[in-house]
């Protein structure tokens, strides 16, 4: 502790401080992130999980397109497959 009581009375009229402004800079960003994650926290409590596997939809879904349940061919365009599809029904 000896060792920094030197450092202390090096301070004088012309040594750069934070001071007022750098507490209220700190702390506005403090206060910023504080309702950020606030913010973040209710956002991601809407969020609905599904608890049980059995719930969720089934792996193989992902890849239906949803109009006429069949799975697309690899590599179709997605313009190609509405058309193909409006065309069929």
């Amino acid at each position: 502790m000896n060792e920094l009581l030197p450092l202390a009375r090096e301070l004088d009229e012309y040594t750069v401080t934070p001071g007022v402004l750098g507490f209220v800079v700190f702390a506005v960003l403090g206060v910023g992130v504080w309702i950020l994650l606030k913010s973040m926290s209710k956002h991601l409590g809407k969020i609905s999980i599904p608890e049980d596997p059995a719930d969720a939809a089934p792996a193989g879904d992902s890849k239906r397109d949803g109009r006429d349940g069949q799975v697309p061919a690899p590599g179709t365009p997605s313009s190609a497959r509405s058309s193909s599809t409006s065309a069929s029904a």
